[in-house]
């Protein structure tokens, strides 16, 4: 059996007898390197991060293009940094999961320093200070998930916690940003060093929102006299502090037992899942996809690593949001999307075994292949066939990367203006094409609000999922029984109208009416998902 804190260099033969890579570098030699000029922290210690961002550095210092570790922070929950990161010498066992049921180990060991940034932590916040002073540092990269970068309530107003941060000023902060303002704050006193704020979160538009949220509790210090003009300065001075976008991409679910059993069986001891006080699953391992993507806008005012030799793109601006669009608007998102609301429909509980039914997989096939393409855009760097094809014959029927379509159907209202109506928006802007022939996307739609009256395909009562607007949406379609007759049209006019839902107005689009002959199909009682489904794809 091995351990992750095992000597990986001379106990080589026996990592290499339980299937796992180990790294060529010394561990020891990069932290003492990284400790003397730190060039890399990473807010967010997730699993995400640890098996591709500590990845991409685990490949420059193998290949002896880089000489410094990532530094790691996470302002969340302190039992990730205590029982994830100085538990096992901050090493983590990459699991790549395969469809075929293959695994690829590798030990990561380009984890140098692990800190929880908290008040309560007062070492670990001082270290993480002195790394901001420091003139070497170029990147501070994050992976806090959307919420992590909000300032507001549901109502629009900054909530209590950053009104107090804000008021109080750089004194020990408590809301996310607003720490991450008081260390550049520590910089620009230092030095005003250069530095490269990368948000590498899963939303559009990352990188901007991380400078607007940073910018909106410096004003507030201004404001309050808390801070000098010139910090707005240099905050807002692109070849001082730059605020790149990127795309990600990479299903990285929860540590699963399943994975921990074949890795015991494999001689690896460190299998136990950690379930911590603040609700974080996390474990010695990380079981990911193969298939991964991580897209870069270049704007680094202080130098960084060779990230392009470590697999990521780097790109100019325009590409990175076109990469992104490509994702959520055509190959991937909309995909997902379809699978979450029809699988919940149709009982299933994981989108893997939804890719073993023929019907669902010619369904998003159409949604992709033959409404999607014809006006995807493509960022040139990523051929979105290929991606497409990626999905569908890799990524989605992976058992190794277990995600649910109740997960997925999640908030569904917040999604759809992206996820079909840009599509659907292109379509009318090209007048070579004819958007009444889109058929599948309308249907999908369709599904979407059958999946709203609450009941399953069998007719048995169906769990709805949170979504901000699922209350005033099921009260619409509250009077609507399986096997009834209805007024379609009554039912559906104020939900297909809505543009703040779509992005456009469905019955302007010349869909509304051929989406009101799929509900009508869809509700004539239990089994008429399926035949709707099956009997649509029979006939396109």
């Amino acid at each position: 059996m091995v351990r992750l804190v095992d000597d990986y260099l001379k106990n080589k033969d026996a990592f290499k007898t339980a299937g796992i890579r180990v790294p060529t570098y010394d561990q020891s030699s990069v932290k003492k390197a990284t400790d003397q000029a730190p060039t890399w922290i990473h807010f967010g210690g997730g699993n995400i991060f640890r098996c591709l961002h500590a990845a991409v550095n685990q490949t420059l210092l193998n290949e002896g293009l880089n000489d410094k570790g990532i530094l790691v922070v996470d302002t969340w929950d302190d039992e990730v940094i205590s029982k994830t990161y100085h538990a096992f010498k901050n090493r983590t066992l990459s699991v790549i999961t395969r469809a075929d049921g293959q695994f690829d180990k590798e030990l990561i060991a380009s984890v140098t320093g692990s800190y929880y940034f908290n008040a309560s932590a007062q070492e670990d916040w001082n270290t993480v200070v002195s790394v901001f002073k420091k003139p070497s540092l170029q990147i501070a990269s994050f992976t806090i998930t959307e919420k992590g970068y909000g300032l507001t309530d549901v109502n629009g107003n900054l909530t209590k916690l950053v009104q107090s941060d804000i008021e109080t000023g750089p004194l020990q902060p408590k809301n996310t940003m607003a720490q991450v303002t008081y260390l550049l704050y520590e910089r620009f006193k230092a030095g005003a060093h250069p530095l490269a704020m990368l948000s590498t979160d899963n939303f559009s538009q990352n990188g901007d929102k991380l400078k607007k949220s940073v910018l909106t509790i410096a004003k507030g210090w201004l404001e309050n006299s808390k801070a000098e003009r010139a910090f707005i300065d240099y905050l807002e001075d692109g070849t001082k502090v730059s605020f790149p976008l990127s795309m990600i991409d990479r299903i990285t679910p929860n540590p699963s037992e399943e994975v921990a059993k074949l890795l015991h069986k494999d001689s690896f001891e460190d299998t136990e899942i950690i379930h911590t006080a603040k609700h974080t699953n996390t474990a010695p391992f990380v079981n990911t996809e193969e298939v991964h993507y991580l897209v870069i806008e270049d704007h680094f005012p202080n130098g960084r690593p060779a990230l392009e030799k470590g697999g990521v793109y780097m790109v100019d601006r325009d590409t990175v949001n076109n990469a992104d669009e490509m994702k959520v608007t055509t190959c991937l998102n909309p995909l997902h999307t379809a699978l979450a609301i029809n699988g919940c429909l149709l009982g299933y509980h994981s989108i893997a075994d939804e890719m073993k039914d023929e019907d669902l997989v010619q369904l998003i096939k159409k949604v992709g292949y033959t409404e999607g393409l014809p006006v995807v855009t493509d960022p040139k760097i990523i051929n979105p066939k290929a991606f497409i094809d990626q999905v569908v014959e890799k990524r989605l029927p992976n058992p190794f990367t277990p995600d649910t379509p109740q997960r997925i159907v999640t908030d569904t209202s917040q999604k759809l203006a992206i996820r079909y109506g840009e599509t659907i928006k292109s379509y009318i802007a090209h007048p070579e094409l004819d958007v009444k022939q889109l058929t599948f996307i309308p249907l999908v739609i369709a599904t979407w609000v059958r999946y709203l009256i609450g009941k399953d395909d069998a007719g048995e009562n169906l769990e709805l999922r949170p979504d901000p607007l699922l209350d005033s949406l099921t009260q619409l379609v509250s009077g609507v029984e399986l096997g009834n007759p209805v007024d379609v049209h009554t039912v559906l006019h104020p939900i297909l109208t809505n543009t703040g839902i779509f992005g456009v107005d469905l019955y302007k689009a010349e869909l509304g009416e051929k989406i009101e002959g799929f509900f009508e199909k869809l509700i004539a009682g239990p089994g008429a998902v399926r035949k709707t489904i099956h009997d649509t794809l029979q006939a396109y």
